[in-house]
């Protein structure tokens, strides 16, 4: 057998190691892969997963003592939709049916008024009229009172009673008002006009509480001279004037004139208007003719109330 020589043993393979080598070099090469492969990975489902894992600890809580809670997820509020109102309200529809049942019943009485007052009407000394604020009847002054008095006559009580009877039987506000001319009484009953009409008014007020109307639905006022229809410069319009006004209030009207609305609105300086104006738009009145200065005079002339 042959021996081993010293020389053979020394010429070993040095070149082992790289197979080594080749073998790191290789799971470098595919560490390197899958990396690569990772990064182009689809951007919906690393979206759908960084979503999932931003939630999951989201909702994970700890406590006191160091356990982890897990706590539902949030579920946002649901927003209803606002409801849209399409018809009016059952109130409005309710206000409106009583309004026009009112208009009925108002124009039914002021119907019942005219045919009982018909005689008085066509002789022009009654006038019976619709508007805003209700039906309102005007009895001249002498088919209810005589000159300078507040009794009611015998020949007033039957038609004021056929009007009364009409009226008590709603619910409406009923309100008289006295009215005088400018002629001025002084007398130990009305020392002045004031009283007269006053008186008058409540004279046909008792008429139709007697008659059955409920006295919290009646107010009698006294106007004098203030409220005129016609001018007082002749014997016909202070006829006119002299009466006696009632009116049954509709609950529906507009609401009433104030003195400051009726005021007519002064045009300052400056303004176009005043261009187009004939004369002062701000002159004063002239005073009304001052009367006779002899009392005794005055009453000589003085006509019946």
């Amino acid at each position: 057998m042959r021996r081993r020589r010293k020389s053979d043993e020394e010429h070993e393979n040095l070149e082992r190691w790289l197979v080594s080598y080749a073998d790191f070099i290789t799971l470098l090469f595919a560490f390197f892969v899958v990396m690569y492969s990772l990064s182009t990975i689809n951007e919906g489902k690393y979206k759908v997963l960084s979503d999932s894992i931003v939630s999951a600890f989201r909702n994970i809580n700890v406590n006191e003592s160091g356990q982890q809670i897990v706590l539902p997820p949030i579920t946002p509020p649901q927003i209803l939709p606002i409801p849209v109102v399409i018809n009016r309200p059952v109130e409005n529809k309710q206000a409106e049916a009583r309004r026009v049942e009112q208009v009925q019943q108002m124009r039914s009485m002021a119907d019942s008024i005219r045919e009982v007052l018909e005689p008085l009407t066509r002789s022009g000394q009654v006038t019976v009229t619709e508007g805003a604020h209700g039906i309102s009847v005007e009895i001249n002054a002498s088919v209810l009172f005589a000159p300078g008095e507040a009794t009611l006559g015998q020949a007033a009580t039957m038609p004021l009673r056929a009007v009364a009877q009409v009226i008590a039987g709603a619910t409406f506000p009923v309100k008289v008002e006295g009215h005088t001319d400018n002629v001025p009484i002084s007398t130990f009953r009305f020392p002045s006009n004031w009283e007269l009409s006053s008186a008058r008014a409540s004279s046909v007020v008792r008429l139709f509480i007697d008659a059955g109307v409920s006295a919290e639905r009646l107010t009698a006022a006294g106007y004098s001279d203030q409220r005129p229809i016609a001018e007082n410069s002749d014997e016909s319009g202070r006829a006119r004037n002299r009466r006696v006004t009632i009116l049954i209030e509709s609950m529906f009207a507009e609401p009433a004139e104030t003195p400051q609305s009726r005021a007519p609105a002064r045009i300052r300086d400056g303004e176009q208007i005043r261009a187009i104006m004939p004369g002062p738009v701000d002159a004063p009145l002239a005073p009304p003719a001052a009367g006779p200065a002899d009392p005794a005079a005055d009453a000589a002339t003085t006509p019946p109330q």
